[in-house]
């Protein structure tokens, strides 16, 4: 059956298209009610829906990122940990150095001297297991690189050195230790040890401060681009309350208004 087959009055046709119209909105509204946006697709609004997308996007890959940094932060914290541990030891070593000079008892100064070549086995010991998720900064010359940005042109290379006994210039005692000169050589390379230890925590610190300074950057930005997403995309539930009632009311004023129009083709039966 085409349109033309039946024919309406003006006044019902006028009243059914308010209706159909109405019907619409009271459609949409219930959409916004439920999903909580004004802009829910890009019939909507194309300029609000892909801006809006854009944002969410690029928040959810600084999202990623800011894991990214906070793994880089718990490596960082493994290395300045085992520093921490090897200064400890090369401390303790230097206090046996001191005694061994204090004595010229041969046996004394032997056993002294293995006491240092056992902290000096716990000082490799410390290097090799202060790695993070495969990563250890303090084994060889290896590089941790953490992205700031979801291109990954805006980065930072924290790079680390070799803090064994080898690294660190600790040679064996073995059976020098009974001359003085070799203690007091030992004790002059702890000390160029703790000084390397301490400028390499120093820009651990540094390099740490970044990566933290990153991450309440990035969360300030992942805040930022949400809120714009939502600014453009979500609805005045308040406001959509209120048409909802409007429509409705509109709805049930446009049935009766229809049924008002139709009383006049209804007169005709009237006349039989």
């Amino acid at each position: 059956m085409t349109v033309n087959d039946i024919s309406l009055t003006s006044g019902m046709r006028s009243n059914l298209l308010n209706l159909q119209s109405t019907s619409t909105l009271l459609n949409r509204t219930q959409l916004r009610l439920s999903s909580g946006k004004k802009v829910n697709s890009a019939l909507d609004n194309p300029t609000n829906f892909f801006a809006a997308q854009n944002a969410s996007q690029r928040a959810s890959d600084l999202s990623d990122r800011k894991d990214g940094m906070s793994e880089a932060v718990q490596t960082v914290n493994a290395t300045n940990a085992g520093i921490t541990a090897i200064t400890g030891l090369i401390n303790a070593a230097k206090g046996v150095a001191q005694s061994a000079l204090s004595t010229s008892d041969t046996n004394v100064q032997s056993k002294l001297a293995a006491q240092y070549d056992t902290i000096r086995s716990q000082i490799d010991n410390i290097s090799s297991d202060s790695g993070y998720r495969g990563l250890n900064l303090l084994t060889s010359i290896n590089t941790l690189t953490v992205n700031f940005n979801e291109a990954a042109s805006s980065k930072l290379d924290v790079i680390g050195f070799l803090a064994n006994s080898t690294g660190l210039s600790l040679s064996a005692a073995g059976g020098n230790w009974q001359a003085t000169s070799s203690i007091t050589a030992d004790s002059a390379k702890m000390d160029t040890a703790i000084s390397t230890l301490r400028t390499n925590t120093q820009t651990l610190a540094a390099n740490l401060n970044i990566i933290t300074t990153r991450q309440s950057f990035t969360d300030s930005m992942i805040n930022t681009l949400l809120t714009g997403s939502d600014n453009l995309t979500l609805a005045d539930m308040n406001e959509e309350g209120a048409n909802m009632l409007m429509l409705q009311t509109r709805q049930s004023l446009g049935t009766t208004s229809l049924s008002l129009s139709s009383q006049a083709a209804q007169a005709i039966l009237k006349l039989f």
